[in-house]
């Protein structure tokens, strides 16, 4: 995995560059998600390294279902194409939503909740993420009926864990330390 990182962070920063400096960043965003989810589909995937399929014809693959979405992005699936990169897009997407994140002043927040969140319930999560990590919160929001009650919040390497399986945890712990 650490590999893939490394194959893909300099890719990622170029395409960052190329949308900052052109204003492009939102459609870059769409873009990459889109040509990462099509390198990971189980039609797709086995047709990339494949001998028999030229890269001309994946960069046509990969430009057709959404046609040119952004300038310059037929030229990076060629040049993903021409190296053998193409199995890099997911990372590739994943770093370049991170440096675009930091530029915007955001953080990715996945909350993990017991029960479906009011709307108001999750306006005052987000708030608070906001206030205790002095930046914008994107939250990704699911439902983890094991926590039993509670949140449980992970922001980067950060998890913040208030559900009532790790207070029931914390004070078997406890009990069992006495």
């Amino acid at each position: 995995m650490a590999e893939l990182v490394t194959i893909a962070r300099p890719y990622a920063e170029a395409v960052f560059e190329l949308a900052r400096s052109a204003g492009t960043l939102d459609k870059w965003s769409a873009t990459l998600t889109r040509l990462a989810d099509l390198a990971g589909h189980p039609a797709v995937a086995p047709l990339i390294g494949n001998p028999r399929v030229t890269d001309a014809q994946l960069v046509d693959l990969f430009m057709s279902p959404g046609g040119e979405d952004v300038a310059g992005a037929r030229n990076f699936i060629t040049t993903l194409a021409e190296n053998g990169r193409l199995p890099v897009l997911p990372q590739v997407r994943e770093l370049f939503e991170e440096l675009k994140n930091d530029s915007e002043g955001v953080v990715e927040a996945d909350i993990a909740s017991a029960f479906p969140l009011s709307p108001a319930d999750l306006d005052g999560v987000v708030k608070g993420l906001e206030k205790r990590f002095k930046r914008k919160v994107h939250a990704s929001v699911r439902v983890d009926e094991s926590l039993i009650g509670g949140v449980r919040v992970r922001v980067g390497d950060e998890v913040i864990d208030n559900s009532v399986r790790a207070k029931l945890a914390a004070m078997s712990a406890a009990l069992i330390a006495r």
